[in-house]
């Protein structure tokens, strides 16, 4: 469990420091610059995803369950679940569906941290996901009233929405059907 809660620290310290030092963020590029900044960002951000994945399947070998969610939710989780891969892609392909929800991206986070936590008790889960879901909160509350940093978006176009939701679709379907149980060892779907 160790392992988890580090990696999530790990993931969200270098997540949160435009939220709460932004100014400083700033100095540090014009200090090392952008290249230098990114690397060392993306290499301690990468060693908390794979504490994470270490520590959320070392922690699941036993896991304690704090609640058992109704049967009757699952079907929930799986609709919580359809708008992620869809808002995912929306965030970098420019278009209604960016205009209109803001912040796409961490819709998708809260939306899937949120149908996460009504399918999985356990507490792995809570503090992986819950992780997640609060500090997507936070993010989006943070966005009041700071600048967000610009990202390298696709060009605008009038095909990105259809492009976006068809793609986002088929990438839920094939998580669905498969990629879910081979990525994470879960099948979505058990056989009777």
């Amino acid at each position: 469990m160790l392992m988890l809660v580090a990696g999530v620290v790990l993931f969200f310290v270098p997540h949160s420091v435009s939220i709460v030092a932004p100014y400083w963020r700033d100095r540090m590029v014009l200090m090392y610059g952008e290249t230098q900044w990114k690397s060392t960002y993306s290499v301690v951000i990468a060693a908390g995803i794979a504490l994470q994945v270490l520590g959320f399947i070392g922690a699941s070998q036993t896991p304690v369950v704090l609640y058992v969610a109704p049967a009757g939710l699952r079907p929930a989780s799986f609709v919580l679940m359809l708008p992620v891969f869809p808002l995912l892609l929306a965030t970098y392909l420019p278009g209604r569906i960016l205009a209109s929800v803001k912040h796409p991206m961490l819709t998708a986070v809260q939306l899937w941290a949120a149908a996460h936590l009504l399918s999985d008790g356990t507490l792995p889960a809570v503090v992986l996901f819950g992780a997640f879901l609060v500090w997507a909160v936070i993010d989006r509350l943070s966005l009041q009233r700071r600048v967000q940093t610009p990202i390298r978006r696709a060009r605008a176009g009038r095909f990105n929405d259809f492009t976006a939701v068809t793609l986002g679709l088929v990438l839920y379907a094939l998580f669905l059907w498969r990629l879910h149980a081979w990525i994470f060892g879960v099948p979505l779907f058990r056989a009777q």
